[in-house]
């Protein structure tokens, strides 16, 4: 049977949103593009896509979507800059990004939702199996979180979302699971089924402490199921709720992905990630951390 489980060869980038919570930073250029330390947050993306065996990719841009296009096209200018100067290693990273990945893109005119933004994609994605990743999402992890969610799917072949546990009151900002745990692994407590999915709870009827975070594995009934629901609350097409018109006809399943995630689509948790990013780095993390040191705090 495995061997008829189809692979999972795209990766769909939603990058349509306004990015209200960083203006004026978000005014001119998309925030996927705001850099952590040297890199645009879309770039920590598409390498994790890249890690995780997934070359093509496909994104949902929206207006002034050109940065985006630009930084993954190749600049001769700059290239040649480089070159004549003769920075090898710069020439190198400018490359790199460029001529790893096959991009393609497609417009959404109004930022109506991530299902509408899923939903967009459907013609370059067509009748396959495909990944969802939302950049705000930085995760650190020693296996690139997508790939353990496409481990999962390679052994079950239905669509898997990637799971973590959220403390308190803040559940209510997230898409929350009712789940029941499926012994998989030696019993590591990690994978789940889902029972039924809820957007953005209020506190205290949050079904569990179960939040999907922006990684999903997908098959393609989903454009169907996205397409039956149509508009939800205020005008949009949720991707919760698509899943859950899925949850009828097959299982879906969750997965408590190990590593740690930043949520850079938020100021406070954007400047922790470039904090923790940098004291990572081995070119920047020693010096950085003798000056925080010094900081009266």
């Amino acid at each position: 049977m495995e061997g008829m489980i189809p692979k999972v060869r795209k990766a769909v980038f939603p990058a349509a949103g306004l990015g209200t919570r960083f203006l004026p930073a978000t005014k001119a250029q998309p925030k996927e593009m705001l850099p952590l330390v040297d890199k645009p947050l879309i770039q920590y993306g598409v390498e994790e896509a890249l890690h995780s065996g997934i070359q093509n990719i496909f994104i949902v841009t929206g207006r002034g979507k050109t940065a985006i296009e630009d930084h993954f096209d190749v600049s001769f200018e700059l290239e040649q800059a480089l070159e004549a100067k003769n920075k090898k290693d710069l020439l190198a990273i400018v490359r790199g990004v460029s001529d790893m990945i096959n991009v393609a893109y497609v417009r959404q005119k109004e930022a109506l939702g991530l299902g509408h933004a899923v939903l967009r994609a459907s013609e370059l994605v067509g009748p396959e199996p495909f990944a969802v990743v939302l950049s705000d999402d930085v995760i650190d992890a020693e296996v690139p979180c997508l790939r353990q969610l496409l481990d999962i799917y390679e052994f079950f072949g239905a669509p898997v979302l990637a799971l973590m546990e959220v403390e308190g009151d803040a559940i209510s900002a997230y898409g929350v699971v009712d789940a029941e745990a499926v012994p998989h692994n030696g019993g590591d407590n990690r994978l789940f089924r889902i029972r039924n999915l809820v957007e953005k709870p209020k506190p205290g009827e949050a079904p569990s402490k179960l939040a999907i975070i922006g990684r999903y594995v997908l098959t393609p009934e989903i454009f169907h199921s996205l397409d039956s629901i149509g508009p939800g609350s205020g005008g949009e097409i949720q991707l919760t709720d698509g899943l859950k018109h899925l949850l009828r006809n097959r299982p879906i399943y969750g997965y408590r992905f190990e590593g740690r995630r930043y949520d850079a689509g938020d100021k406070l948790g954007f400047l922790k990630a470039t904090v923790e990013f940098a004291l990572n780095r081995y070119d920047l993390g020693a010096e950085f951390r003798e000056y925080l040191k010094q900081l009266s705090l």
